[in-house]
Order: C-alpha cells, then sequence, then structure tokens
C-alpha cells in the first residue's frame, strides 16, 4: 500500500437503519457480517459501521460529525433533499465550502460538499 487511508467506524444504535442512510447518500456494503458492514461509494468514501454498547450513542447528543468531499454535492443533494439540515443547501459557506449536511439516525452530523466557487449560491 502507497496511500495512508482512514476508515471512521461508526457506532450505531441500528445498524440496518444506519444502513440504508449511507446507502441514501451512495455507499454501498462491501463487506462484514453481523457486528460490521464495510461500506464504500467506489469513488473514495469509506465507513465501517458497527453495533453501539446500549446507551453509548445519545442520538439528540450526539457531537461527533463527518465531512464527505465529492465533486458532484448537488447530485448527492438530489438524493436526501429531504433530510438536508439547512434550508437552501447546497450552498458556499464563508469558510470556502460549497456544502450542505444531514444527520444520520443516531445524530451524526454528516456534511458533504467541496471546495467552493465563485458561481456556487450564497445561502438565502
Amino acid at each position: 500500500m502507497t496511500r495512508h487511508q482512514l476508515l471512521p467506524i461508526l457506532p450505531c444504535n441500528d445498524i440496518e437503519a444506519s444502513q440504508a442512510f449511507y446507502e441514501r447518500l451512495g455507499f454501498a456494503v462491501t463487506g462484514g457480517d453481523a457486528g460490521f458492514r464495510f461500506m464504500a461509494d467506489g469513488k473514495g468514501w469509506e465507513i465501517i459501521l458497527r453495533p453501539a454498547e446500549a446507551g453509548w450513542v445519545i442520538p439528540d447528543r450526539n457531537s461527533h460529525g463527518l465531512f464527505l468531499f465529492c465533486d458532484d454535492v448537488d447530485a448527492v443533494a438530489a438524493r436526501v433533499r429531504d433530510i438536508i439540515v439547512e434550508k437552501g443547501a447546497p450552498h458556499r459557506k464563508p469558510w470556502g465550502t460549497y456544502e450542505f449536511a444531514v444527520g444520520d439516525p443516531d445524530g451524526l452530523l454528516v456534511r458533504i460538499g467541496r471546495p467552493a466557487r465563485e458561481d456556487d449560491p450564497l445561502q438565502h
């Protein structure tokens, strides 16, 4: 292996619900068993889902997040428009990204975006 790679292991209360959520974003199951689900989108996104210990992940108090970079932010947004956190998203952010955010079934904030361009719309 000549490159580094990071695969976050995401604990989840309901692995089936989490799998369905990440499939909406474009992931597919690539391996695993009842205890783990390896998922990838075939373009560089990869995660591992695993069941959480009882009481370990509290959805309304989850302070963790992921940022998924991709070229076609609008295509991903179209698949999950009904659960986007901010209205008018995706849009250009003051910190230089064009992005939107969704929350996974356990309250993990998932931002999807790319570096902004001048012609990207600002938030309304």
